[in-house]
């Protein structure tokens, strides 16, 4: 079986922009002989969309989109990650084939820390479920379902699934992806069968999603994994007899004991794939993890910023710099998430900044090519000094003034847009 995993970069609301990425990702998988493609968790509606699944506007406008999308899919099975309208809310998998939503699996276990707040918006689905395409046993996942040791996975595997897959959007700190991916061998070697893996990529309001999609086979071992920081279509070809014959050997995978585990909801099969046998062999992509970890950390800001910018709608930012080391450092983040003529920088002297600092700030303007406009804030240092004369005793002055400096950069408004700044 050819696999596609579509790592997109989706954008929280924009229902027909995210299915325009999809219906991309599916006519290129197909292309290029995939028989099955997926897509991330809500990846039609962006993830997390929060108090828009409150809105029944919102909801159908997503069905539509998914029904739209459905038409796109003669001659290649897509998976694709939508909220579902039904006697409640769902986090849901919807198969799509030839030309119809041919079936829907909802997600678990709906993760209620940190960032997460499924429980609000969603209702947890049942049980795990199967799908057969041809003569292969798929197990379907949403995002947390994998993170539990035991169901659905394992009862999908036991129910006879050779390959796991999962449709996520796995919020980054770093070093999560190889963690991730740690978890996922473990998974793989537990249920005897292939993981694959299509995470979510991209920067949404605070949070950013590192993609680093993945497939590893029966024993645990990564055959195919995608970058991170950055959209890609990962294409793997799995062997899923070589993990029916492992569980010939593994007694764990008996009937007798699947019997005695929990039942898994059976989905309408799938016509296996039409034989291509045409098609040139792939040679497995696997992208090495990001090294050292700051450079990783690096990524993810630059990815984070870029989104927020462009997602929500500026088009420049403007920051102030020192000629220090940290501003240093977000100058150089702006520069690459965005482009140099969309960066500027203030340089905001007053008697408390050395001539070094003042020089290294408009130097290292120059470096990034950004636009550079100084601000002097002497008046407004001196005001706050006659205000604040008779507040201060003689021992604390001075600190307490260049604590003030830092104050009124941060309440400096940026000139007019006529000045060539927004």
């Amino acid at each position: 079986m050819r696999l596609a995993l579509g790592q997109i970069n989706t954008t929280v609301g924009d229902v027909a922009g995210n299915a325009e990425l999809i219906r991309d990702g599916i006519q290129s998988a197909r292309r290029r002989g995939a028989d099955l493609v997926m897509f991330p968790e809500l990846a039609l509606t962006g993830y997390p969309p929060e108090d828009l699944l409150l809105k029944e506007h919102f909801l159908a406008d997503a069905a539509e989109a998914l029904q739209e999308l459905a038409a796109e899919t003669t001659g290649i099975a897509a998976l694709v990650g939508f909220p579902e309208r039904g006697d409640d809310v769902y986090n849901a998998l919807a198969v799509l084939h030839d030309g119809d939503v041919h079936a829907v699996y909802r997600k678990v276990y709906l993760p209620n820390y940190g960032v997460f707040d499924e429980q609000r918006y969603f209702q947890a689905g049942l049980s795990g479920s199967v799908l057969d395409l041809g003569s292969d046993r798929i197990g379907l996942t949403i995002c947390e379902d994998i993170w539990e040791p035991g169901p659905p996975a394992s009862d999908e595997a036991l129910a006879g699934a050779t390959l796991i897959v999962n449709i996520s959007a796995s919020p980054y700190h770093a070093g999560k992806g190889m963690e991730r991916e740690r978890m996922f061998a473990q998974r793989a070697r537990d249920n005897v069968s292939y993981v694959a893996f299509c995470g979510l990529v991209g920067g949404q309001d605070e949070l950013v999603f590192d993609g680093y999609s993945c497939v590893l086979d029966h024993t645990g071992t990564t055959i195919a994994r995608a970058p991170q920081f950055r959209e890609q279509l990962l294409l793997c070809d799995v062997d899923l007899e070589a993990a029916a014959a492992a569980r010939l050997r593994d007694a764990s995978h008996r009937p007798a004991a699947r019997r005695s585990r929990h039942e898994v909801i059976h989905l309408p099969a799938l016509p296996p794939p039409s034989a291509q046998n045409d098609r040139p062999l792939l040679e497995q992509m696997l992208t090495e993890p990001l090294a050292p970890e700051e450079a990783e950390v690096y990524h993810a800001l630059v990815l984070g910023l870029g989104d927020y910018v462009t997602k929500n709608g500026f088009e420049h930012v403007v920051l102030g710099i020192s000629g220090g080391i940290d501003s240093a450092l977000v100058a150089c983040v702006a520069v690459d998430a965005l482009r140099p003529e969309a960066v500027s920088a203030a340089v905001m002297p007053s008697r408390y900044s050395s001539s070094e600092t003042q020089r290294d700030a408009h130097a290292l303007a120059e470096a990034l090519g950004i636009a550079a406009v100084e601000l002097p804030i002497e008046p407004m240092v001196d005001a706050y000094d006659e205000v604040m004369r008779d507040q201060l005793s003689d021992g604390d002055t001075s600190l307490a003034q260049e604590n003030l400096q830092a104050r009124i950069r941060g309440n400096m408004r940026s000139p007019t847009s006529s000045a060539g700044w927004s």
